[in-house]
């Protein structure tokens, strides 16, 4: 049996790898903001804690990971789930709400994982899946400053895995394409309130689409459930996971644009060393 510990656990990603947990006999941490959501969306289940968890707010943090070390003595895999988008052009953003997203997708992520990182580190054990997106391997227009913020998740994820391999603790960035959540509700993507005409071709094309790509996703959100689940007991996890086809193409994609660079600049690059 593992512990598992998952922020944003009352829907989506969240709510249905703690489903898929539990019936596979696993433990689960669930946090929310709201935990009876947990309870309503999960059921009642004696393997299940459901907790309140702001997880901008360190001190909630640093106390839903003691809670779960008092009720199961452990904690195998942390699933760094909450996060919220935001979509539209980077100068459409404002100063508030570039600062709640990354309030949540990137120092959410390191308040819980810096609470939850000593009991692993005792343990010399431990598995940390932070939830990254497609947004975060390749930046795209309308999701500039959400796509930051999946780029930071990368980098600590990439910085976290060297440092902590030698603990026994694996680290893997997540990187799902778009899959049929509520990821493109209101409740779960905010919308820049500044619209600049200029941008009516490229970011703003995209905030006019997303209307039609809502529930047209190509991703399973079961299948990936069920990928995670069994991830977490992979013996040598890779240190990023791309889940979906979409986000296979897009990996590949910027491989070949990246090597493009790289040959036609190649000259320039290498004139500035010794």
């Amino acid at each position: 049996m593992r512990v598992w510990f998952i922020t944003g656990a009352s829907r989506g990603f969240g709510a249905l790898v703690a489903q898929r947990a539990l019936d596979r006999g696993d433990a689960v941490v669930a946090t929310a903001r709201n935990p009876k959501a947990i309870v309503d969306r999960i059921g009642a289940h004696p393997d299940l804690l459901a907790l309140a968890l702001d997880v901008t707010r360190e001190s909630e943090a640093v106390a839903a990971a003691q809670a779960a070390i008092d009720r199961f003595g452990r904690i195998d895999v942390l699933l760094n789930n909450a996060g919220f988008g935001l979509m539209g052009a980077v100068e459409e953003a404002s100063r508030e709400e570039i600062e709640a997203v990354f309030r949540t997708n990137v120092f959410g992520l390191l308040a819980v994982t810096r609470a939850i990182l000593p009991h692993m580190r005792k343990a010399r054990s431990g598995r940390i899946l932070n939830i990254s997106s497609i947004g975060g391997y390749r930046g795209s227009a309308g999701f500039g400053v959400y796509g930051a913020t999946k780029f930071a998740v990368e980098a600590l994820s990439e910085a976290m895995r060297a440092e902590l391999n030698p603990l026994g603790i694996h680290v893997t960035a997540i990187e799902p394409g778009y899959f049929r959540t509520d990821f493109m509700d209101a409740s779960s993507l905010k919308v820049s309130r500044i619209v600049i005409p200029d941008y009516s071709a490229t970011a703003g094309r995209v905030r006019a689409n997303a209307g039609t790509v809502n529930g047209a996703q190509p991703g399973d959100p079961d299948k990936l459930a069920r990928v995670l689940v069994d991830f977490a007991g992979e013996p040598d996890p890779p240190v990023r996971l791309p889940l979906g086809a979409d986000t296979v193409a897009a990996i590949e994609a910027k491989h070949a644009s990246d090597a493009a660079i790289i040959a036609r600049w190649r000259e320039v690059a290498l004139s500035t060393g010794f």
